[in-house]
């Protein structure tokens, strides 16, 4: 096995959410998903080729197979340009869906394109998304909603970056919720200003374990407002991340820094 450390979508040198991309394994999936829970990293995604000669992108958390990470595509990518310095675009395919992922190089920065997906048909109300994140009723601003670009999240839109910020949620309620309903958690935002947000995801057991950077949620945010965005993560966890999703008559391309890690 090859192994490349990645950091995705940071804010400054040194952060930014970690990724390891695996090329030339034979693991099997109970392996690889081993494999991945021993590592120090929110994601790690396998390259591999497949029967029609494909690259293929198969996502482990270090709890789960995923069917798309994209800050995981983001490195598998960065890795890809960087052996190949002349191209300035890479096709994927994910390996359990076989989801075509178009990849480019844009000014300093790498984005991805995805596509709206279908969500599961359900309607949470204002009660019981604030009951799922210990808050008040008060502090949410309008209807959750579901949107997806690879897994379904629920948004949900806070008053102010305090209220975001103070949020201390029920994460097993959250989780096993999420299970339920066929939803990847809830990725809780709110607008700082004209076309810049911050957002928090909740969709892990342990409060360490929070992702500072959700490049599904970017994807599923902006594809729900219809617009460009710049989407500011990672703060609460000490790895600031800034992502930037780009809205494109229905497609979005999702994008940012992917370094190499140090650590």
């Amino acid at each position: 096995m090859k192994l490349h450390r990645m950091l995705c979508f940071g804010r400054h040198d040194g952060t930014g959410n970690a990724a390891i991309v695996v090329e030339q394994s034979a693991l099997a999936e109970a392996e690889r998903l081993a494999f991945a829970q021993r590592q120090n990293a929110a994601a790690t995604v396998f390259v591999d080729t497949n029967s029609a000669g494909e690259t293929q992108l198969d996502y482990f958390y270090p709890h789960m197979r995923s069917p798309l990470c994209l800050h995981a595509t983001l490195a598998a990518s960065a890795v890809f340009f960087e052996r190949n310095p002349e191209i300035q675009q890479a096709r994927f395919v994910t390996s359990m869906r076989a989801q075509v992922l178009e990849a480019a190089r844009i000014d300093s920065g790498i984005f991805v394109e995805v596509s709206p997906q279908r969500c599961p048909p359900l309607s949470v109300g204002v009660a019981d998304a604030a009951y799922l994140l210990q808050t008040e009723p008060a502090n949410l601003i309008g209807l959750p909603r579901l949107a997806s670009v690879g897994s379904a999240k629920l948004l949900v839109e806070v008053a102010d970056q305090r209220v975001l910020d103070a949020l201390q949620p029920d994460l097993p309620g959250i989780v096993g919720w999420g299970r339920e309903q066929g939803v990847s958690g809830l990725y809780v935002y709110c607008r700082l200003h004209d076309g810049v947000y911050a957002g928090r995801n909740f969709n892990h057991l342990a409060p360490h374990a929070e992702d500072p950077a959700t490049g599904v949620a970017a994807g599923a945010l902006a594809s729900l407002l219809e617009r460009n965005i710049t989407l500011l993560q990672g703060d609460a966890c000490g790895q600031p991340c800034t992502l930037q999703a780009r809205y494109r008559s229905g497609a979005v391309q999702v994008g940012g820094r992917a370094v190499r890690s140090k650590v």
